[in-house]
């Protein structure tokens, strides 16, 4: 296959690139690197350094490519920051998103697949969540890529455009030579591993005052090498099936101390905390059911253990400053 990935610079998109050229498929990259570096991207891929707002560019690069599917993981994804700036996260990640599937149906392309997320459903009534749960977003994140679900909707209904919609929970760890390393970092796992480095002097927990049972976030965090499975597992479903949605997630949920304490385990290291507190529009609990496509689709995650996903996130980082 001939698959465009956009955003495919960052930390899931280069994941799946690199697992898609291993099986000897043609991967395009399209990225503006506004948070990675040109060294992130898969050697053996094609690279386009463009923003996706640019219409002639990206029109431009589908006619050129002819390609079998589209991978759509370019957006912003901090949850914290949409609710600092939320116009920023509608304009690159609903807006430029809307802009992609002109050129899309222009060009005469019709399989994509989106990355999702939890966000997308708020505070859950029950859990873990399934996919026909209410869709009520407590970020400008979580509704800037609900927007987006709703317009493949009725792209799809009107235009038969194909797609998968993956809505993902936490994602975590390393494949060999390549794992997290956001343009500046704000995820969980990550941080704590820097101070474990001794590159930050501690980890900070927003909020112990949740109703769980610790008093922090619960979250369920999912191997990136499992996610990248999905995907094209979803991308290769498309040639059956015209519409799908799936949660790509653990099952099993931990709290942000619970997250502390693996690190501990796994990197021998003591963890400061500095407690502050709760960010806005972040919810209490978020945990998958994924049984919808290992059902379907027969996707079979390799990494269930949160110390076994650290582990493999924790050598990466101490090879990425060696």
């Amino acid at each position: 296959m001939k698959v465009l990935i956009t955003g495919g610079a960052g930390y899931i998109g280069g994941t799946v690139s690199r697992l898609l050229l291993a099986g000897g498929h043609a991967v395009t990259v399209y990225d503006n690197l506004c948070h990675s570096k040109r060294s992130a991207v898969a050697e053996g891929s094609n690279f386009i350094e463009g923003d996706l707002a640019d219409k002639d560019l990206l029109q431009g690069t589908l006619n050129d490519g002819r390609f079998d599917g589209v991978m759509h993981f370019a957006a912003l994804i901090e949850a914290g920051e949409s609710m600092q700036r939320p116009e920023i996260y509608f304009r690159n990640n609903t807006a430029s998103t809307l802009t992609l599937l002109e050129c899309m149906l222009a060009t005469g392309h019709d399989r994509l697949v989106f990355s999702s997320t939890a966000a997308c459903y708020g505070e859950p009534e029950t859990t873990p969540i399934l996919e026909d749960a209410k869709l009520l977003p407590t970020n400008a994140y979580g509704e800037s890529k609900l927007l987006v679900e709703q317009m493949l909707a009725w792209m799809n209904r009107v235009h038969n455009l194909r797609y998968a919609s993956l809505r993902y929970f936490n994602v975590a760890g390393a494949i060999e030579g390549y794992g997290e390393a956001h343009e500046p970092e704000s995820h969980l796992i990550p941080l704590i591993l820097d101070v474990a480095l001794g590159r930050r002097k501690n980890i900070k927990i927003f909020g112990k005052d949740y109703p769980t049972k610790d008093g922090t976030c619960v979250r369920d965090y999912i191997h990136v090498q499992d996610l990248a499975q999905a995907h094209l597992l979803a991308l290769e479903s498309l040639t059956e099936k015209s519409r799908v949605i799936y949660n790509i997630g653990n099952g099993q949920g931990f709290t942000v101390l619970e997250v502390i304490e693996s690190v501990r385990r796994v990197t021998g290291k003591e963890i400061p905390v500095e407690e502050l507190p709760r960010r806005d529009g972040d919810p209490a609990v978020l945990v998958a059911s994924s049984e919808k496509i290992k059902r379907e689709l027969g996707w079979k995650p390799q990494f269930s253990e949160l110390d076994a996903i650290i582990a493999s996130a924790w050598d990466w980082h101490q090879k990425r400053y060696a």
